[in-house]
């Protein structure tokens, strides 16, 4: 009883971190092209450089990320990022020449990346099988409100003609970090087991990590997944709203609420139903529901109708895509955790950290040429996508045992058990 209410304890401070990590992130970043390029007077070369350092950062730091959190545990990990993180974020907001400002970034960008695996990893060592679902949907639920009401709030408070205001904006972005630090500090993580005969090296682990069929799998289809929905929003799909379908800038603001709005009212929602299901086939249904957002996309750009019609089917495209990203916050997560051996779920959140930022890098550079002037071939290219998702996540589920692929299995089962041993007894 003890011990579940130390986690329970444990869980609430990680989930106010994740709503501060968010809160702070989402004062720069939709801002961050604008200050580097404009703000500062660097250009759009060194704004784009600087999207890039974010990238190479995080897949540089993501292979021994894994590795020190299985050493270390993720707590220390998890405060030395955000201190990292913290003062990139300051000095990014105090930079005045491209070398500062493209230090500031990789510090900033490294700090970030970590900061996801270690956190993921507190959640699995403070939940158990039957609660890791809700506690990552729960996570995903506050990373989108904090990231919604931050970047609301700094756009009030942000002013192009203001070098001041910026720096202003990245002071509180800092000041969320290590207020989250602090945050953690007190947090009393359960004791992690250690695993027997564990592999010396981080190559030992990878290896060993490597050799799990379905975690390679589970990758394989989470880069589709990032590939062809978070990598396209602020990139490909956007330039395709704009060149093809004549959407302003306003509406597309519009279009990203509608995608923050439709998680914050759908995520719990969602979870009831997804609790009760194979992970796979929600998967699957996750990409049939993006072939839907692409061919609504495909109608804006490409159809004939009016242009309040095209506005519509666009905004309906970003919500749909919600909807799906709703339906996978309690599913894939859980799902790295539990094909982890004890104690080497670090390993796998880094590793699946990894994979998806790589898979963010690469969808911008392919999305965004093709958005901007291929119309017809961008829709139909991510369309199959979709479908891919939906192929690959069935593939998935016969390499799954039932319990990873239904966690409420284990429940019945339990229950099962124990009405069996209460017969035995009574005969």
């Amino acid at each position: 009883m003890n011990v579940t209410r130390a986690m329970g304890a444990a869980m609430r401070r990680i989930h106010v971190g994740n709503a501060l990590s968010a809160f702070g992130l989402g004062f720069t970043v939709p801002y961050l092209y604008v200050y580097v390029a404009q703000v500062r007077g660097l250009g759009a070369v060194t704004a784009g450089l600087v999207l890039a350092v974010f990238a190479v950062a995080a897949l540089t730091v993501l292979p021994f990320a894994g590795r020190a959190i299985v050493r270390r545990g993720p707590l220390p990990v998890l405060l030395t990022a955000l201190v990292t993180a913290a003062v990139g974020a300051l000095s990014l907001g105090l930079a005045g020449t491209a070398a500062t400002v493209l230090l500031s970034a990789a510090a900033l960008g490294a700090g970030q990346a970590v900061m996801q695996p270690a956190l993921a990893t507190m959640i699995v060592d403070c939940s158990t099988a039957d609660t890791r679902s809700r506690a990552f949907a729960m996570q995903f639920f506050l990373q989108n409100l904090g990231l919604g009401v931050g970047g609301l709030i700094g756009g009030h408070l942000v002013d192009t003609s203001s070098t001041a205001s910026f720096t202003v904006l990245f002071a509180i972005e800092a000041a969320m970090f290590l207020l989250l630090a602090v945050v953690m500090t007190t947090v009393r993580m359960p004791h992690s087991p250690r695993v027997e005969g564990a592999p010396p090296s981080a190559k030992g682990s990878w290896k060993q990590l490597l050799g799990n069929r379905a975690m390679v799998q589970l990758s394989v289809l989470g880069f589709v997944l990032f590939f062809a929905c978070y990598g396209q929003f602020e990139s490909g799909l956007s330039a395709y709203g704009v060149e093809a379908a004549g959407i302003s800038t306003s509406t597309l603001g519009t279009a990203l609420a509608a995608n923050t709005a439709m998680i914050v009212v759908a995520q719990f929602a969602v979870l009831r139903f997804v609790e009760r299901r194979k992970r796979s086939r929600v998967i699957a249904a996750v990409g049939l529901i993006w072939a839907v957002a692409w061919l609504m996309a495909g109608y804006a750009g490409l159809g004939h109708g009016s242009q309040e019609m095209a506005t519509a089917a666009f905004v309906s495209t970003y919500a749909l895509f919600g909807l799906g990203e709703a339906m996978l916050s309690p599913t894939v997560a859980p799902l790295v955790a539990d094909l982890a051996p004890e104690g080497m779920a670090g390993q796998y959140n880094s590793a699946f950290a990894l994979v998806k930022q790589l898979a963010l890098a690469v969808g911008p550079a392919v999305g965004g040429p093709m958005g901007a002037s291929l119309h017809a071939p961008y829709i139909v290219t991510f369309l199959l996508f979709s479908l891919g998702i939906s192929v690959l996540a069935l593939r998935l589920g016969r390499h799954l045992t039932a319990v990873q692929n239904q966690p409420s299995l284990r429940k019945s089962r339990v229950v099962a058990q124990g009405g069996a041993q209460q017969e035995s007894v009574t005969a």
